[in-house]
């Protein structure tokens, strides 16, 4: 039975290979992608449970067992790193969620064209800036001494203010710097959802005597609320995996204690220190933490909206 099972399963596979064989051509490229650069790097995991000897190798280095795990759960900068990655990705999901939505349904009840274009444009430009640009960008204008920001303080009679030496503004700095770098790309995902609402939808509201408002209330925000509970799903399972760049780039002695991340202490500890045993160990468990909040949020939902990842 289990053989005639398989057989059919290889029949089944071949004839719809023939039917479909340039859409399989068109996947091998990603799927080896994938398989090379993200499946098999995961077997190497195996070091966050070894005392890791470059010369032995992952597999022939000793086992440990937990003991990483136990030294970074035992570090005295875990409940800071934790609070202080979980606190910046929150803030940062919270602020970049709704902004993208608000500005899709703001352009997408503009008639005038060349202002719709002329508005998109601009919002989306700086996603293609590129993250070592905007840091620079960000430094020169909160800079003390020459930046923008503080010569237009100066200009009511307000002291020069060191933002990036204040840990109190990091998280800020950090956060709307990227809202400001990614909103408009994010909108477009959006306008493409409210774009697939159907005007009859829109004509019946009209007929009824709906305002423009009650329109975007009842016709836009639930056309677009599958699209958008998905996109929350994905951004609180990649809380824990909170761009490293930025946050490396706008660090400094004076905001450390609020700017060392998870990501940032994981590059230290591996590439800096070479423990990569550690750093592994600690890139492991924030990836667990990830699927947890993933998998968490996306039940959550489903319960909630009727909408998930897997439908």
């Amino acid at each position: 039975m289990f053989a005639r099972y398989w057989h059919s399963r290889w029949t089944e596979a071949r004839r719809s290979w023939r039917l479909y064989w340039q859409l399989y051509l068109l996947v091998i490229l990603p799927v080896l992608y994938f398989v090379v650069f993200k499946y098999v790097p995961i077997s190497n995991a195996v070091i966050a449970f070894k005392d890791y000897n470059v010369i032995k190798g992952p597999w022939g280095s000793d086992w440990v067992g937990f003991k990483n795990f136990e030294m970074f759960f035992a570090n005295p900068v875990f409940g800071t790193l934790l609070k202080n990655t979980f606190i910046l990705a929150f803030y940062l999901v919270l602020a970049s969620f709704p902004i993208p939505i608000i500005l899709a349904i703001a352009l997408n009840e503009i008639r005038d064209g060349w202002f719709k274009r002329s508005v998109q444009m601009i919002t989306y430009a700086p996603y293609f800036i590129s993250t070592v640009v905007v840091v620079s960008m960000t430094i020169l204008i909160l800079s003390p001494r020459i930046g923008l920001v503080n010569d237009t303080l100066g200009l009511f009679g307000i002291p020069a203010v060191d933002f990036l030496g204040d840990p109190h503004y990091f998280r800020h700095i950090y956060v709307w710097s990227d809202v400001w770098q990614t909103t408009g790309y994010s909108a477009v995902i959006y306008m493409a959802a409210l774009a697939g609402i159907d005007p009859a939808l829109h004509e019946a509201a009209k007929i009824d005597g709906a305002t423009r408002l009650q329109r975007i209330r009842h016709v836009d925000i639930p056309g677009i609320m599958p699209t958008a509970v998905i996109i929350l799903v994905l951004g609180v399972g990649n809380m824990m995996a909170i761009g490293f760049e930025k946050a490396y780039l706008l660090q400094n002695d004076l905001n450390l204690a609020q700017s060392e991340i998870i990501p940032t202490y994981v590059y230290k500890t591996g590439l800096i220190n070479a423990d990569f045993s550690t750093a592994t160990a600690v890139g492991l468990f924030n990836s667990v933490v990830n699927l947890c909040l993933l998998l968490f949020v996306n039940v959550a939902a489903k319960r909630v909206t009727g909408k998930g990842l897997w439908g």
